[in-house]
């Protein structure tokens, strides 16, 4: 059904671009320098150019973009049917909640380390004219622009804000198993997000990095490349796991494979539960797939909670990110056998090792 469903997407995107080349006529923006498919879409060229030059450092993929991106999800993910069926109230989804209420959802604990990047918006947010649903999802959308080998992501304006904060206890926490983690994010999608589309969102923690898992140690990233978005973290989270970067012991925390790497429970598992070892597989060095399936999963779930025939697609706005770069490899210091193999289906990937002492990868 997932691949069904992208390949409707494509086609459907495939289509629209051809239509609006050939019938759309732009509409030339109020501040006489940009041109938009929408007039709806002008405003966030201000927006957007602000964001890059005061958050986004001239537009570079800092913590800065990954704390927005990772405040996309947390947003997004607390939405639940399955509450609303038992008469409770399950949140709204991308309904920028986490922001309006931020006193009381960054508080939640999978939340903890939020309240940063939400007081670093609110100024953002208080001198634009849109909705802080929309400022939240587009501000993660310009911040993966920054990040060479990234998919441009979708922008939407006309998401109606919340009007109470979410319930606690709907963002998955990286203690989590598998099926925890599986169950609520078919519950959140309405079932469309299976395990594999899971492993597709996942593709997102090629540019994360843990800020309180470690109470010791902050901006530990989840691969040697935190700056790239690239297939380096679907290669070292199947590494061998030898040390903590920090006091270990950690709830949410297992062991990786290299100095100064966080590994996620969630991750480690997920990368070796039957039910997705060979799709995590799949990723490893297959930059076209780590573009294409998280562009994917993106759309839908920055739009959770809403009416997609209300809101405005004005995902044109978002730059280009730029090329790839680099390689997918092995880190310095290791080699094949240092690989926990989970998939049965298909060998590993034969790659490159890189030269030199052993990979120790610095806070972002």
């Amino acid at each position: 059904m997932a691949f069904k469903n992208l390949a409707t997407f494509v086609s459907i995107a495939a289509a629209l671009t051809g239509t609006n080349a050939a019938l759309t006529r732009r509409v030339a923006c109020p501040d006489g320098k940009n041109t938009a498919t929408n007039a709806a879409c002008c405003q966030l060229f201000a927006v957007r150019d602000d964001l890059q030059q005061n958050m986004f450092h001239g537009g570079q993929c800092t913590a800065e973009a990954h704390e927005a991106l990772r405040l996309t999800f947390h947003d997004a993910i607390a939405i639940s049917p399955a509450l609303e069926a038992q008469g409770k109230f399950g949140g709204g989804g991308a309904d920028g909640s986490i922001a309006i209420f931020s006193e009381i959802e960054t508080a939640f604990h999978p939340n903890i380390g939020l309240d940063e990047v939400v007081a670093l918006e609110k100024p953002f947010i208080a001198r634009h004219n849109l909705s802080v649903a929309d400022f939240i999802q587009f501000a993660g959308a310009i911040g993966v622009s920054n990040c060479p080998g990234a998919p441009q992501l979708a922008a939407f304006v006309g998401r109606k804000d919340a009007t109470q904060p979410a319930p606690d206890g709907l963002v998955p926490e990286p203690f989590h198993t598998p099926d925890q983690i599986f169950d609520r994010m078919a519950d959140a999608s309405q079932g469309e997000f299976d395990p594999i589309l899971t492993v597709w969102l996942l593709t997102a923690h090629t540019v994360a990095a843990a800020n309180d898992v470690d109470p010791t140690k902050s901006g530990l990233p989840f691969d040697s490349t935190p700056n790239l978005w690239d297939t380096q973290f679907f290669v070292e989270t199947q590494l061998r796991g030898t040390s903590f970067p920090g006091k270990g012991g950690n709830q949410g925390e297992v062991e990786s494979p290299l100095a100064g790497e966080m590994r996620l429970q969630s991750d480690h598992t997920i990368a070796r539960d039957s039910r997705t070892a060979c799709e995590w597989q799949s990723f490893v060095d297959n930059q076209p797939k780590a573009q294409a399936m998280f562009q994917f999963v993106f759309h839908d779930l920055s739009i959770f909670g809403q009416n997609i025939d209300e809101l405005v697609d004005c995902t044109e706005v978002v730059p280009i990110p730029p090329p790839p770069q680099g390689r997918t490899h092995l880190p310095a210091g290791m080699t094949h056998n240092d690989i926990e193999q989970a998939c049965a289906d298909t060998p590993f990937p034969t790659l490159p090792i890189d030269p030199g002492p052993k990979t120790a990868v610095a806070p972002v």
